[in-house]
């Protein structure tokens, strides 16, 4: 148990293993977490080692990555693909393969798994253990041996829920299937304290969808990069620029949505909107555009570093999060760091994230977004007004290094916990 009990000082350095099952640096909120997290809490003077499966984070200097290999079945140029023979390594990969074969989502489960086998062999190197949202059966062996703390960002019971009932037919079997890891996730969950969580609205989804008791949880919101994501008066901003990062397939985030506002809106102006995210090919987004003719006002973008994107966001006229449901939104965020007018669904945590410093509309409504994107872009004094609003809510609620502190003080109640069992 290495010395996870011998009381430590609040001055007492930690040696923190961060798990995350994947680790998508440029879009996702759990590769963009990891690279925060670990860099500020390397920054407060503790030795961090990340494990992850691929595709892997990019990490800041000082902090350690063991990559812990899956068999990338879901890798960007090649989605669900069949390995060869010889990538087979043990059991646990042949469970992958049959579980997505089967149509499941294998990687929780598989990565805890793995995560597991390794951390037993270093049983002594770590004083606390903290799991970005994997929720996986590993875990609870994991738990023997080291204080473990969970992040759940939110409950992915409400990505199920709200997935489902845009299906139909033989679509809705296949989510049903695609979500099975999340009956898992219900089990373990309850089984982790403490676990943080980014919002009171996450909080609450928590406690009724995984039955996690309200007094186990910790409420630490999320932070922004600063350095990247501040206002730039320098650069002019775009005229008739609207923008917004959001999975482009998933419908939970809204991009249909946006993307018929937009087309209304072309009938009558001149607006071009930026997407960053990738659709798949020939997807439902990318069908959508065709059908609504947006190819020359749509654009999509992937791939881009900090910088470039806090830029973006900067030379926008407005940004939208359209979501039917988050769990927190560090797009929000990161938009009003930016200065950029922000339009939000009235969804989930999105009001508790913006407060009045964006406008909120009803998630879903074609019309009532059209309206408001309208009234903004014919009124730069409103603009205006939103951009310092957003500005100044960002300085004083988010920012990495108080979330790195905050965490730091629920691993040391996890060791004191821990020790005292």
């Amino acid at each position: 148990m290495g010395t996870a009990g011998k009381g430590y000082l609040l001055t007492e350095r930690l040696r923190v293993a961060l798990l995350s099952y994947r680790s998508k640096p440029t879009c996702g909120g759990q590769g963009v977490y990891l690279r925060h997290i670990s860099r500020e809490l390397v920054a407060l003077g503790h030795h961090v080692e990340v494990f992850s499966g691929q595709p892997y984070p990019e990490l800041e200097d000082g902090v350690i990555l063991n990559k812990v290999p899956s068999l990338d079945l879901y890798r960007d140029d090649d989605p669900f693909r069949t390995p060869k023979r010889e990538e087979y390594r043990d059991w646990i990969d042949r469970l992958e393969y049959i579980t997505m074969r089967l149509g499941g989502f294998p990687e929780p489960l598989t990565f805890s798994l793995r995560a597991y086998r390794e951390l037993k062999k270093r049983i002594g190197d770590f004083d606390v253990v903290h799991d970005n949202q994997t929720l996986g059966y590993g875990l609870l062996g994991i738990k023997r041996h080291f204080p473990v703390v969970g992040t759940i960002h939110h409950p992915i019971s409400v990505d199920r829920r709200i997935e489902l009932a845009n299906a139909t037919g033989w679509r809705k079997l296949s989510l049903r299937r695609w979500y099975g890891f999340v009956r898992m996730q219900s089990r373990v969950a309850p089984r982790l304290n403490p676990i943080l969580t980014v919002s009171e609205s996450s909080l609450l989804d928590i406690h009724r969808d995984f039955n996690v008791p309200q007094s186990a949880m910790r409420l630490v919101p999320l932070g922004v990069d600063t350095r990247y994501f501040h206002p730039r008066p320098d650069l002019p901003r775009r005229p008739g620029s609207i923008i917004a990062v959001a999975s482009a397939d998933s419908p939970m985030k809204g991009v249909s949505v946006l993307l018929r506002s937009v087309a209304k809106l072309a009938t009558e102006r001149d607006v071009h909107l930026t997407v960053v995210s990738k659709p798949s090919p020939d997807g439902p987004t990318e069908r959508l555009v065709g059908e609504l003719s947006l190819h020359d006002r749509v654009r999509f973008v992937h791939g881009i570093s900090d910088q470039e994107l806090a830029e973006l966001i900067a030379t926008s006229e407005i940004a939208v999060v359209p979501s039917l449901y988050e769990g927190f939104s560090l797009p929000a965020v990161e938009h009003m760091a930016c200065g950029t007018p922000l339009v939000a669904s009235r969804t989930g945590a999105l009001p508790e994230v913006v407060g009045d410093a964006a406008v909120l509309v009803t998630p879903g409504d074609t019309e009532e977004l059209t309206a408001v994107l309208r009234r903004l872009l014919d009124s730069p004094e409103e603009r205006a007004e939103l951009s310092r609003k957003g500005h100044e809510r960002v300085m004083e609620r988010y920012a990495w290094p108080a979330v790195a502190r905050r965490t730091v003080e629920v691993y040391r109640e996890a060791i004191a916990a821990h020790a005292a069992r």
